[in-house]
């Protein structure tokens, strides 16, 4: 099997490839379009900012090969946002992948970004039972509200998709890659699974 993590100018993308080796997963971190195109599963990981990682993706026409994309595909973080329609973040047009706004956390009594542990509810489909009673890790200041395509759900200020799928994408609001155990079932389940 061949993984392709997408590289581009976002963080945390190491720290995938570290989670993979720990899983003896042969893995290329990439930015040819072929060899995304043609990997068995692809990766699109992130911790950044949406505007100027769109235009990055769009600079070297990585935005229409995720787009076109058959495989199964996981977003992870950023890289959930940016599967969505649209960003609060810098008012960013996304990859419309996921018909939903990424929205800003409101400032109020918590703090911004949500940075830590987090259970997760209302889990269905590719994620349950793997993260019953489980915790996960979050880094984020912006959220897809509640969907349809929400496969589990977290509550930080408010209700928010911490796992969606369509079709082929799958996508993350947590880092697996940091998630210990719980985390590896997640990469697993879907190296394996989807």
């Amino acid at each position: 099997m061949k993984v392709a993590i997408i590289k581009y100018n976002a963080g945390n993308i190491r720290s995938v490839a570290f989670a993979l080796e720990r899983l003896s997963v042969d893995y290329e971190i990439t930015d040819n379009l072929e060899s995304i195109k043609y990997a068995d599963k692809v990766i699109f990981p992130g911790v950044g900012e949406a505007a100027s990682t769109m235009n990055y993706l769009k600079e070297k026409k990585l935005d229409q090969v995720i787009q076109g994309l058959t495989q199964p595909v996981l977003g992870i973080c950023l890289g959930m946002q940016l599967m969505c329609s649209y960003s609060e973040e810098n008012n960013t047009p996304c990859l419309k992948i996921f018909d939903e706004v990424v929205k800003k956390f409101p400032q109020g009594r918590e703090k911004v970004p949500h940075i830590g542990w987090n259970s997760l509810s209302n889990l269905s489909g590719w994620l349950d039972p793997l993260l019953e009673n489980q915790f996960v890790y979050f880094v984020h200041g912006y959220y897809v509200p509640v969907n349809a395509c929400a496969t589990a759900i977290a509550d930080y200020i408010t209700p928010f998709s911490a796992a969606m799928k369509k079709n082929n994408f799958y996508a993350v609001q947590f880092h697996p890659e940091k998630s210990a155990a719980a985390g590896k079932n997640v990469l697993e389940s879907f190296l394996k699974n989807s």
